[in-house]
């Protein structure tokens, strides 16, 4: 599934995989995060709720322009670097059509159905 990003005013795209999660999170769209620096890896950020965990497919280790959800603190994870490796905690939503370099400085994102 294709969604639309703005990214501080940047309008760009995103894939989502056909994951339960990445459902339950197209589900709460249009939706406005804001976003913080966790690890100089990635930026992350809470929806309004915890997304189903149900169905999750087998982890794998995150890499940069992936779009993931944290399922122990219910966050959702913009990654800027190559994450950790892989884990069941970690959830991977779908990729980001955007530079890394830009991705790093992120403040603000909304996540809309695509046009």
């Amino acid at each position: 599934m294709r969604i639309r990003l703005t990214i501080d005013g940047h309008e760009t795209h995103a894939t989502l995989n056909d994951s339960p999660a990445a459902r339950d999170l197209a589900s709460l769209l249009p939706l406005t995060v804001k976003l913080e620096d966790f690890h100089g890896t990635e930026r992350i950020g809470y929806p309004p709720r915890k997304l189903t965990t149900d169905g999750a497919p087998p982890p794998s280790a995150a890499k940069a322009g992936d779009l993931a959800y944290y399922a122990p603190w219910g966050n959702l994870a913009l990654f800027y670097h190559d994450g950790p490796a892989p884990s069941s905690d970690l959830l991977i939503l779908g990729h980001l059509d955007i530079p890394a370099e830009q991705l790093a400085r992120a403040e603000r994102i909304t996540l809309a159905p695509a046009a």
